[in-house]
């Protein structure tokens, strides 16, 4: 855990993520200083790669079942996988724009909160929000981009026996993997029933808890 941390100190930032991180610091600190204590809900690329095998494959391994169980294994051409594979990369930056879009919906600033980036040492695309969200809001935010790109195709392909826009929604469904980490992550936090805020990490995927227990007289 301390080596993760310092692997994520030592990522070079753009300006744009620098400026980020000094005003995320200084609400960081302005909270603090009211009282508040800080829950890191981050997670390392790494980390969200290997959770997607435990949350992501279960729903991809549950899907295939019904779409065999429906239409048979099928079969898809070499120029068809081609093509998946090309619109799986354009839709990853589609996945984080859903993110995006989400989140403003509940942003008092709309998209002016809404800031866009790249993890260079992972090649990972992100979308971060600037204000704080609503567990809820932040949930839904969070788990947009599997229903829209990945599970709601991925019924739309069983019943249309279209095999190809199947393996485009499970590949979706695997790239949601680290949202579903971070999901997971989100509603295992228990807290100590004070007050609750939730602020989106300005450069790292996850969010970071910030808890205020309200001390009994």
């Amino acid at each position: 855990m301390d080596r993760r941390k310092q692997q994520k100190k030592e990522r070079k930032l753009t300006a744009a993520e620098q400026k980020r991180k000094e005003m995320f610091l200084e609400k960081k600190a302005a909270l603090e200083a009211e009282g508040f204590e800080a829950h890191d809900l981050t997670i390392s690329a790494v980390y969200a790669n290997a959770m997607a095998l435990v949350l992501a494959l279960p729903i991809v391994l549950v899907l295939w079942a019904v779409f065999v169980w429906k239409n048979g294994h099928g079969s898809i051409s070499s120029p068809m996988l081609l093509g998946v594979l090309v619109l799986f990369f354009l839709l990853l930056v589609v996945h984080e724009a859903i993110h995006g879009l989400f989140w403003s919906f509940f942003a008092k600033n709309k998209w002016k909160s809404i800031s866009f980036g790249i993890m260079w040492n992972s090649l990972t695309p992100y979308c971060t929000c600037q204000e704080e969200l609503t567990k809820g809001q932040y949930a839904i935010g969070g788990i947009m981009p599997c229903v829209l790109l990945g599970i709601l195709p991925a019924i739309a392909a069983i019943f249309g026996g279209n095999l190809p826009l199947f393996w485009l929604s499970a590949l979706m469904i695997l790239a949601a993997g680290g949202d579903l980490t971070i999901l997971w992550k989100l509603f295992r936090f228990r807290g100590s029933k004070g007050e609750v805020r939730f602020l989106d990490h300005p450069y790292e995927a996850g969010l970071v808890i910030f808890e205020r227990t309200f001390s009994k007289v």
